[in-house]
């Protein structure tokens, strides 16, 4: 028993929808799935419905975004399994408008260098509830000023030291997501810490009880640091995850659906925790 714990769909930066992904889950033998869109649980009754049909197992998720403000960068958290949701909207929404602010203020400063219109971004982001940089970056392939998503336009545009068009802000602090996660009796994994070098802040949180779990098994960590990330989870006693990042046509690196994947031990350790939250 495996399950891919994180995916994305086009509710928020993926390029497939709900039931391709969750086809696709069961064409490559995954038996759990979990759709862990952007600040959005807006799949979570129809990834449920579309499981049952097909013979796919799914576990409610979200990846919220926070910050961290000791390091003054992103982190996110991967929710599993909340047992009451509706704590988890206001959040979701701030994420959200917080996300939509700065892609109006990037999308501005893209069209000042690049004769498109916001209309050519927003056909990319329909169904999605903010616009994300791949849905600018899609735009200017549609108008032929490159042909990669995440080739040199990318970079000057968009990368994390000096992009020129990059518009970043603040998100809720990540201790206060962690809370909120606990009170709607979800379970908290880190997602992917070497992605936003998060290894210090995952090493504080997991000394101060604040997490149940780490996303050990991701495209951005090498072998070594998988290692390292075992070590943590091994010392606090933590839920190791994997999950392969799915964006389908919007992934920065080549993933498919169960490259990355959760054991079954951890899969009923998820399922445990939640159903002890919800007593």
């Amino acid at each position: 028993m495996i399950g891919d714990l994180h995916c994305h769909t086009t509710l928020s930066d993926g390029s497939l929808g709900i039931e391709d992904i969750i086809v696709q889950a069961k064409r490559t033998g995954v038996d759990f799935i979990s759709i862990t869109d952007h600040d959005t649980m807006s799949s979570i009754s129809r990834a449920k419905i579309l499981g049952e049909r097909y013979g796919v197992q799914t576990i409610p998720g979200v990846e919220l975004s926070a910050w961290d403000k000791k390091r003054s960068r992103k982190v996110h958290i991967l929710c599993y399994a909340p047992q009451k949701p509706d704590r988890l909207e206001g959040i979701c929404m701030k994420a959200c408008e917080i996300r939509r602010q700065c892609a109006k203020e990037m999308v501005e400063k893209v069209t000042e260098l690049y004769p498109i219109t916001a209309e050519s971004v927003m056909k990319h982001a329909t169904g999605s509830k903010s616009i994300f940089k791949q849905h600018i970056m899609r735009a200017l392939i549609d108008y032929g000023y490159t042909t990669h998503f995440y080739g040199r336009l990318n970079h000057r545009l968009f990368n994390q030291k000096d992009g020129s068009c990059l518009v970043v802000r603040e998100y809720p602090d990540v201790n206060f997501v962690l809370d909120l996660i606990h009170s709607a009796r979800g379970v908290a994994v880190m997602a992917h810490p070497v992605y936003y070098d998060s290894i210090d802040l995952l090493k504080e949180l997991a000394e101060a009880g604040k997490l149940d779990g780490i996303e050990v098994y991701h495209t951005s960590a090498s072998e070594e640091q998988q290692q390292e990330l075992l070590e943590i989870a091994k010392q606090h006693d933590l839920i190791v995850t994997g999950g392969s990042d799915f964006h389908g046509l919007y992934n920065e690196k080549p993933t498919h659906i169960g490259r990355y994947t959760t054991d079954k031990e951890n899969i009923e350790r998820i399922l445990k925790l939640a159903n002890k939250k919800d007593k």
